[in-house]
């Protein structure tokens, strides 16, 4: 039966199990994620730069996933309006991204998301397209981001990408003590980037992404708190 001849019952019925199937999946992978995070065997110091420091582990199956942590000039809330809600203009600051679209919204706090990416590592690894539940969570003062690779029967693998498959992946946003309107940035990396690569070529590019990204989003954040750009112009 097609959609134009269904009752509106049954249409009604379908997309809100679809909606539940998302939020579920999207929780899921929010849980899941914070497990490894806040696991303490098995981390090992990959870099340290300008208070930057990024960790790595090896999980079953022998994926290795990577914990950026760090300090940024914003607020949680600041950056959860940035880094979730305007999602789609995360391409105008992060060169790394060509485009990122929101296919589809579940409430307010979960959303489906086509995300383009650009080359990397010196064009080694081609482009990658990604099809992915993104889940958004609060605990008191503290934001938490939570996502994983999904599927959906209007977007399937696109001819010339390599459909890449995140997560489960997490961003965790707190507040420093002594600074509201600063925030500790914890992101947890893991992603399988698909094709035929060595993976210590893969090893690389994922904590240099991080690297990028980060550097990326403060010089986005010094554009809306100009007492930032001195601080850009030292890192630079």
């Amino acid at each position: 039966m097609s959609p134009e001849t269904e009752p509106a019952e049954q249409r009604t019925a379908a997309l809100a199990d679809e909606d539940v199937f998302y939020l579920k999946q999207g929780e899921a992978a929010l849980n899941e994620a914070l497990k490894i995070v806040e696991s303490e065997d098995g981390w090992k110091l990959e870099t340290a730069e300008n208070g930057d420091v990024i960790y790595s582990k090896v999980l079953t199956g022998n994926r290795k996933v990577f914990r950026l942590e760090a300090e940024l000039n914003a607020s949680p809330e600041e950056l959860h309006d940035i880094l979730f809600f305007r999602m789609e203009e995360i391409h105008e600051w992060n060169p790394s991204i060509k485009r990122i679209k929101v296919l589809k919204h579940v409430g307010r706090n979960a959303m489906v998301t086509h995300e383009v990416s650009v080359e990397m590592a010196g064009n080694l690894i081609g482009q990658r397209d990604f099809l992915n539940v993104r889940y958004s969570s609060k605990s008191e003062s503290c934001v938490y981001f939570g996502g994983a690779a999904t599927r959906m029967e209007s977007l399937p693998p696109q001819p010339g990408f390599v459909r890449a498959e995140d997560g489960p992946t997490c961003i965790i946003l707190q507040p420093l003590q002594d600074r509201p309107d600063r925030s500790r940035f914890i992101w947890l990396l893991n992603m399988d980037i698909r094709g035929w690569l060595p993976q210590s070529l893969v090893n690389k590019a994922l904590p240099q992404a991080q690297v990028d990204f980060t550097k990326h989003l403060r010089r986005r954040l010094a554009t809306q708190h100009p007492e930032n750009k001195m601080q850009m112009t030292r890192l630079a």
